[in-house]
């Protein structure tokens, strides 16, 4: 469970809860709902089951949100950021009101369960491969989330125990290659950035080499993106992290296998308050070789982007 699960939720407006549960149901049924005639408002207990073990839990206050906005509760039988464990079914919250309000609520609340479960579970994941590599620093999401659903996804994020990075473009100054491209330089966008955003916030520049990131970090840059530079390969090592010395020829240029963190280190020796972080082509899979004492940050789209979902169901109990 990651340590920041209680309070997470605390972050979100209540007035925000309530206009995201609104909205959500107000697409799924813009006018009648014709099979709540079938069913009617008698009082009815549905078991919120969770199919995919192993899973994060994550999404309860919108879970809740929907069903309160239709004048249902709910009972978790766990709480937020939990492990929901091994078994190939499991009980994970009780839903009880009128059958048709219940049913009114049952795909929204589930797709924001489904969809933050599964971003919180591979976060989880994510993170613990990086503390399992020995490495301390963040690991991140990205601005590449669902249109409409960031709030939702940032929150998983959180309760998986990774970074959201910037909530968005107002959160933190980003400059990529065509902000620098329009803007002429780096120096120069950094510079027109700093003129707005002044002390209050970071700038972090998208880098494609270590040239640009010398320039990026002289010019004031808070962060340096190394984006899409490829991680050297590592030695095996059970104590810390160790990466392969490599010292090449004045006429042998760097290999793309050793440029990731050759940069880092340099940019960390002439600028050691300055942040390096690491983007681009990361994966579960290869997440361990960009592990480094030089990158301070390794973000990842795959953390939203292509993310499996955990499958929920809700299945109302039969009257006995």
């Amino acid at each position: 469970m990651s340590p920041h699960t209680h309070t997470a939720a605390n972050a979100i407006p209540p007035h925000t809860l309530t206009q995201l549960a609104r909205r959500w149901l107000a697409e799924d049924t813009p006018n009648f709902d014709p099979a709540g005639v079938c069913v009617g408002s008698r009082e009815v207990e549905a078991r919120l089951l969770c199919k995919t073990p192993n899973s994060i839990l994550a999404g309860r206050p919108f879970f809740t949100a929907v069903f309160t906005e239709v004048g249902c509760t709910v009972d978790w039988t766990y709480q937020e950021g939990a492990d929901i464990g091994p078994d190939a079914v499991t009980v994970t919250a009780v839903v009880r009101g009128p059958a048709r309000c219940l049913l009114l609520g049952e795909r929204p609340a589930l797709n924001c369960l489904a969809r933050a479960s599964g971003i919180a579970t591979r976060c989880s994941q994510l993170q613990a491969a990086a503390a399992a590599g020995g490495w301390h620093g963040e690991v991140a999401g990205t601005r590449k989330t669902t249109p409409g659903f960031r709030l939702v996804e940032k929150y998983a994020m959180l309760v998986g125990g990774v970074a959201m990075h910037r909530q968005d473009l107002s959160g933190m100054v980003m400059l990529k290659d065509n902000h620098v491209w329009a803007s002429g330089s780096i120096s120069e966008a950094v510079k027109a950035a700093r003129s707005v955003c002044g002390f209050s916030s970071k700038i972090e520049v998208e880098c494609c080499s270590a040239e640009q990131g010398r320039e990026a970090a002289a010019a004031g840059a808070d962060i340096v993106m190394l984006d899409n530079f490829k991680p050297q390969v590592k030695e095996a090592s059970t104590s810390c992290l160790i990466f392969t010395a490599y010292v090449p020829h004045k006429h042998t240029p760097l290999s793309p296998l050793q440029e990731l963190h050759a940069a880092a280190r340099s940019l960390k020796t002439e600028f050691p308050t300055v942040l390096i972080e690491s983007s681009g082509g990361i994966d579960p899979e290869n997440l361990s070789l960009y592990l480094s004492p030089h990158v301070d940050i390794i973000s990842l789209g795959c953390v939203t982007q292509g993310c499996p979902v955990v499958d929920f169901s809700l299945k109302v109990q039969k009257p006995e």
